[in-house]
């Protein structure tokens, strides 16, 4: 069933608010794929932030021109799957992973930071860790600083306290003789 001329506007708009509002573009060709599998890759993609969809690639070159996107226009060939995210990797991310497991879904291409990425690229870009894993790791790294000072600390204050024992009944002793000696 083919679109008409206020349909294929709607679906253009629709895509180019969608793509000005994400960071990467992730390309997938989805040839052979059961009905059941785009199903389980769209509930995937929506759970992780990732517009998926199936464009007809003339709506999508349209739809993504005057954006980052725009290199990836050559890309943009045969029966495409577009999966547009507004967290750096996600796209790449539900794309590859679904990639691994299913044969069928071959990665094509992408775009972020308006350069257009080979399969590789987006295998690479699914590589990075999410933003939540990135921000523990750099907790964990500022951390780790304070925690080896306060150990350090904390064995200072031991040795002192340790050596401040004796010294203290050498005080002691000699404050307990003084009053007995006058």
């Amino acid at each position: 069933m083919s679109l008409n001329k206020s349909e294929k506007a709607a679906v253009i708009a629709d895509v180019s608010a969608q793509a000005a509002r994400s960071q990467s573009l992730a390309l997938a060709e989805y040839r052979g794929l059961t009905v059941e599998h785009l199903n389980k890759l769209r509930v995937d993609a929506r759970a992780k932030g990732v517009y998926l969809h199936v464009l007809k690639n003339t709506l999508a070159r349209r739809a993504v021109n005057g954006t980052p996107f725009e290199v990836a226009a050559g890309a943009m060939i045969g029966p495409l799957i577009y999966g547009f995210s507004e967290d750096a990797v996600a796209a790449a991310k539900v794309l590859s992973d679904f990639a691994k497991g299913n044969d069928k879904l071959i990665v094509k291409g992408g775009a972020y930071a308006g350069k257009v990425l080979d399969a590789d690229g987006v295998k690479a870009l699914a590589s990075i860790p999410s933003r939540e894993v990135l921000i523990a790791q750099i907790a964990g790294l500022l951390k780790s600083p304070i925690q080896r000072m306060a150990g350090v600390l904390a064995a200072l204050a031991e040795k002192r306290g340790a050596a401040a024992a004796p010294a203290e009944a050498v005080v002691e002793a000699v404050t307990a003789e003084a009053p007995a000696a006058a």
